[in-house]
């Protein structure tokens, strides 16, 4: 693709003249075409009627802007292919069969998203074909050729490269298709990377790369005059596809000539917003047990919808995130070990606030077993407690030795305070012949202290293995963030049949001597 050195001064003019007549030429032209496909597509009926399931619009729109789009794009590099046969000059250090390597395949995926757009293609018609353009990028000498941070400075060999090179493909050309769910959202953030490909380029003196970088930033800012909210027309997979593959094929195009760091670093990060929609949506389904490839609503521009932002809001706010990453991809141009720390910190740390914020329930749900990785051993001491009561109570001979198994047990784990009721066969009988009675136990100085915090209860039956109802076990706990760091379970299954034989075995023996209730009468009613 040349360097700066195979141009005099007059080449860096011819050239600056070039880039900024072929990017008013393809806007110009797109601005004309999207409108024109607009009107087309409406009276045709090639329209897109929304599901309430996912679609944010309310009526129906044509979704073939991919199309003007595709056309500008195309239009435009023929004008210049065309001039370069009045003027050789004008090919010079920009190699034209490079551009064919990359717009050959291009066409193939702007064919299945049109296809998609009219008929509908499953998700592994699109990945087939998806993958046999990245295959074809990979033949054209297009394709990743190390790792440095996994590989070090290795070349990788082509059974390695090209499967890197065809998901690295198929990634970000998806990428791009999943973030397409507002008005101007894709086109936009697409716009910022495009930006970027094309400031990079320059610096690299990759001037192919600059030339079709700012003819497909002209086609989708022409584009979004017409995609911005309120829309009118929908980019489209025709568009969404497309674009991405581009994006893709470019940052492919450039990592033959930057440096092995700027090739791959700049690319992932100036991709931030889009890929980091594609990871979140493949974990959040993953964690979830849906399909991968299921629709729904929970992309981050329908969380933020749900946060109270209007339609438009959310877009100049996702605007500004694709913003920040494509400068802080650009801060990588000149990568040192201070630059490198403080992007990685910023892009971190911006990643991590921005998803605690989303509240994804998957992610909850995440922290939420972290957290109980780190209090397993407090929860393990808790449930050895509970088994050994189950134990202990299995040989107690007389009631204070099952009270004492009680509050050994109680004492030290997550619950506050329990409540023992049983049935008497002894001492005060009512006219059932039973006298109900009960024993109470808190970590507060009162019982009444619990009943005055906000708290919950669980009731076990106490039913012996014979099948005789014995009394209730109540526990109560306060509300506190905090998990329960204790299984449930050991409580709900065999504790209160063995407690309820232990009441059985000790209260029948004959001159038995149970404590009176003991806590506060109005506890007793209180309703927790």
């Amino acid at each position: 693709m040349g360097r700066a050195g195979c141009f005099s001064r007059k080449g860096i003019l011819i050239l600056t003249i070039l880039f900024f007549g072929l990017f008013v030429f393809s806007l110009a032209l797109s601005f004309v075409a999207t409108r024109e496909v607009r009107d087309l597509a409406t009276r045709r009926g090639w329209v897109s009627v929304p599901q309430g399931g996912r679609h944010v619009h309310q009526a129906s729109l044509p979704r073939l802007g991919g199309v003007a789009i595709f056309l500008a794009f195309s239009v435009s590099l023929s004008i210049w292919l065309a001039l370069s046969l009045l003027f050789p000059r004008l090919v010079a250090g920009l190699a034209p069969a490079t551009l064919l390597r990359i717009y050959v395949p291009a066409c193939l995926i702007f064919g299945l998203g049109i296809y998609d757009d009219l008929h509908g293609a499953g998700p592994y018609v699109k990945f087939i074909v998806q993958a046999i353009a990245a295959a074809m990028l990979f033949a054209g000498g297009m394709r990743v050729l190390d790792l440095p941070l996994i590989f070090g400075s290795h070349s990788l060999p082509w059974f390695v490269g090209l499967p890197l090179t065809v998901l690295w493909v198929v990634a970000v050309t998806n990428a791009f298709n999943l973030i397409d769910g507002l008005d101007g959202l894709a086109a936009g953030s697409a716009l910022f990377s495009t930006m970027v490909f094309f400031i990079v380029s320059l610096v690299n003196h990759s001037w192919l790369g600059s030339l079709m970088s700012v003819t497909l930033a002209g086609a989708i800012l022409g584009f979004l005059r017409f995609n911005f909210n309120p829309a009118t027309i929908f980019l489209g997979d025709s568009g969404s596809l497309f674009i991405g593959f581009m994006l893709s094929a470019l940052a492919l195009a450039g990592a033959q000539k930057a440096p092995t760091f700027v090739a791959v670093a700049i690319p992932v990060v100036s991709f931030g917003l889009p890929i980091l929609e594609t990871l979140l949506s493949i974990m959040r389904r993953l964690i979830s047990g849906r399909p991968v490839f299921t629709a729904d609503r929970e992309h981050i521009h329908h969380k933020l919808l749900q946060m109270g932002f209007t339609h438009r809001q959310v877009v100049i706010v996702l605007y500004a995130v694709s913003a920040i990453f494509a400068m802080l991809s650009l801060f990588l141009l000149w990568p040192t070990g201070s630059t490198l720390g403080l992007v990685l910190a910023v892009v971190g740390t911006g990643i991590w606030l921005g998803v605690q914020h989303l509240n994804y329930l998957e992610f909850g749900e995440l922290r939420r077993v972290a957290q109980r990785t780190i209090d397993q051993r407090q929860i393990v001491i808790n449930n050895l407690a509970v088994r050994r009561a189950i134990e202990e109570l299995k040989v107690a001979r007389d009631f204070d030795q099952v009270r004492s198994v009680l509050v050994a047990a109680f004492d030290n784990n997550d619950f506050d305070a329990f409540e023992l009721q049983w049935k008497s066969l002894h001492g005060d009988q009512s006219d059932s012949g039973e006298s109900k009675r009960a024993f109470h136990w808190s970590k507060f100085p009162h019982m009444m202290a619990i009943s005055s915090q906000p708290s919950w209860k669980l009731t076990l039956d106490l039913v012996t293995t014979s099948n005789q109802v014995r009394g209730s076990f109540v526990v109560y706990r306060i509300y506190i963030h905090r998990d329960l760091q204790l299984d449930v379970n050991l409580l709900t299954s065999e504790f209160p049949a063995t407690l309820a034989d232990a009441l059985d075995r000790v209260l029948t023996m004959p001159a038995v001597l149970v404590p009176a209730v003991r806590g506060d009468a109005s506890f007793q009613a209180a309703n927790l």
